[in-house]
């Protein structure tokens, strides 16, 4: 025994002290490349930044290329998540390379900007309206029919210069869901797409493409996702909603249309709330989803979103407010953590 204790002593002093006292291994950095919709770039670059803070060795690197590119990034695997505000389609979930899990994070509003020197009130639009400048049967702002959404406004008899997306865009598949619903021309000629052949107007990348125009162009008019509105500090208007009354995008409006859909949720989250019933309720509002591999190659980063997920759709929505944007009905969150649960993470 006495031989055994001086061998062990021995054995001690020859270690190095370091190799004893060293800590356990730092958890190895991870980055999680994602792509897709400009609408909800705002809030996703605060939730990537804050779930870092809290778990600082969780890269998450997202680059803000429209719906279109997101979807197809997902479906090409050169990013492990991608993000949309216009759910895909059959054909493009067919694509995939695997199945694809919807999973709606925030709840966002589509207004018509617009720079119009020497007006101060702010413009009212009906649906058909709308529609009728996106098809360019309305090219002036005195227009009767925009005449009769403004009473007492004394709008100029210049042109309209329309600006859309030139990319594929979650904010287009919106803005042409209500549009569609409200024309019966508008979805016969132009349709609901994430890309679509606009009959008129010029084209600008991604939301900030879209309000940068709008601002350097006097007479034009477009649509971006409410927060890029107010950040540019441009003029947006109040839309017809479908009970009849002009009402304002807000936090509340965007979440009158929520609350009909919540009650009548798809499984699969994919779900229209454009020119929903109902009073106070904005009619060009939407969900936007991050899209997820059920079953990626990758299970260590799948659990990981997974956990961001958890993360985000709870403890996240605090966030919302302040960036214009309406947080998820409580009853969609329970949803959506249970389906959660599908994600082949082990």
């Amino acid at each position: 025994m006495l031989k055994f204790l001086r061998s062990l002593l021995l054995v001690l002093a020859i270690v190095p002290a370091a190799v004893l006292l060293a800590p356990a291994a730092a958890a190895e950095p991870v980055q999680i490349d994602g792509a897709g919709a400009t609408f909800p770039y705002p809030i996703y670059s605060k939730w990537f930044s804050e779930y870092n803070k809290l778990h600082p060795d969780i890269r998450i690197n997202y680059q803000s290329i429209g719906s279109g590119g997101g979807i197809r990034q997902l479906t090409n695997q050169t990013v492990f998540f991608g993000a949309t505000d216009g759910p895909m389609t059959v054909e493009q979930l067919q694509a995939a390379a695997g199945r694809v899990l919807h999973f709606p994070t925030v709840l966002g509003a589509v207004v018509p900007i617009y720079n119009l020197e020497g007006i101060e009130a702010e413009l009212k639009f009906s649906g058909p309206v709308l529609a009728d400048i996106f098809l360019g049967k309305i090219t002036k702002w005195n227009d009767p029919a925009l005449a009769k959404d403004n009473p007492g406004v004394n709008l100029p008899g210049s042109d309209i210069t329309v600006v859309h997306r030139a990319d594929g865009s979650g904010t287009s598949y919106i803005f042409c869901d209500y549009l569609s619903k409200v024309s019966p021309e508008y979805k016969t000629k132009v349709g609901v797409a994430t890309s679509v052949n606009w009959p008129a107007g010029i084209g600008g990348k991604g939301n900030e493409g879209v309000a940068g125009l709008v601002k350097q162009s006097p007479g034009s008019i477009g649509y971006v996702e409410l927060i890029y509105a107010l950040q540019n500090k441009i003029a947006y208007g109040a839309v017809k909603s479908f009970d009849g009354e002009f009402v304002r995008a807000s936090i509340d409006s965007v979440s009158a249309a929520a609350a009909a859909a919540a009650k009548q949720m798809p499984p699969d989250f994919r779900v229209s709330i454009t020119n929903a019933p109902g009073p106070n309720v904005y009619p060009i509002s939407s969900f936007t989803w991050i899209l997820l591999y059920e079953s990626a190659k990758d299970k260590h980063r799948s659990r990981l979103m997974v956990d961001f997920m958890k993360w985000a759709i709870r403890d996240g929505q605090k966030f919302a407010g302040e960036l214009g944007y309406a947080p998820l009905p409580d009853a969609v969150v329970g949803l959506e953590e249970a389906a959660l649960k599908k994600i082949k993470a082990e």
